[in-house]
């Protein structure tokens, strides 16, 4: 049975597992937002990070990567999913339908979706919010600037730019206090 991933954020640039394929797909229904607070990967509990979720919204859609997962990888791929994308139970694992860009084809991905009602969750905070904890935080994954330049960077490369996100790489780079590269992590990123 053929197993796609639907990629929005860090799985664009760190899947972490075996991938055949991308596709460039869309998402309805939900949109690309900084609204789970991260605890463990970009943060702590006491000065939580952002991470994007897949936040719904009527009227809206995300773009991002159909990753189909390598023949014989699935239960891994999935173990090492769950593990890494439900660790605090602010994302809810779905079975979503995609349809692919280049062909107007739908198929079935799992994605990871934002539970409302779940205490990280902290959507609507306005942009410069969000900047100025983005710019702050750092969490067991390093620090949350680098998984939002990472996010940009990678969608502006497939084609993908969000005005939103790029707004938000530069204003955090305006507000670091020192050169990311001199910042404690490294580019291993769990948080989708």
């Amino acid at each position: 049975m053929t197993m796609w991933v639907f990629g929005y954020g860090s799985l664009l640039w760190n899947p972490g597992f075996p991938v055949a394929e991308r596709a460039v797909a869309t998402l309805d229904g939900y949109h690309r937002s900084f609204c789970m607070r991260s605890i463990h990967h970009r943060g702590t509990p006491e000065e939580p990070g952002l991470v994007l979720a897949l936040d719904a919204a009527a009227d809206s859609a995300c773009t991002g990567l159909a990753l189909r997962v390598e023949p014989g990888h699935e239960d891994r791929t999935l173990a090492y999913l769950r593990e890494r994308e439900l660790i605090s139970s602010a994302y809810l694992e779905r079975i979503v339908r995609l349809r692919v860009d280049a062909t107007g084809a739908e198929i079935e991905a799992v994605a990871y979706v934002i539970d409302a009602d779940h205490v990280q969750y902290c959507g609507g905070l306005p942009l410069e919010e969000q900047a100025d904890i983005i710019a702050r935080a750092i969490g067991g994954m390093g620090p949350n600037a680098e998984y939002l330049f990472n996010t940009a960077r990678h969608l502006e490369e497939i084609g993908l730019a969000d005005a939103d996100l790029q707004w938000l790489a530069d204003r955090v780079a305006a507000l670091q206090p020192q050169p990311l590269a001199d910042l404690p992590g490294d580019d291993r990123v769990k948080d989708v």
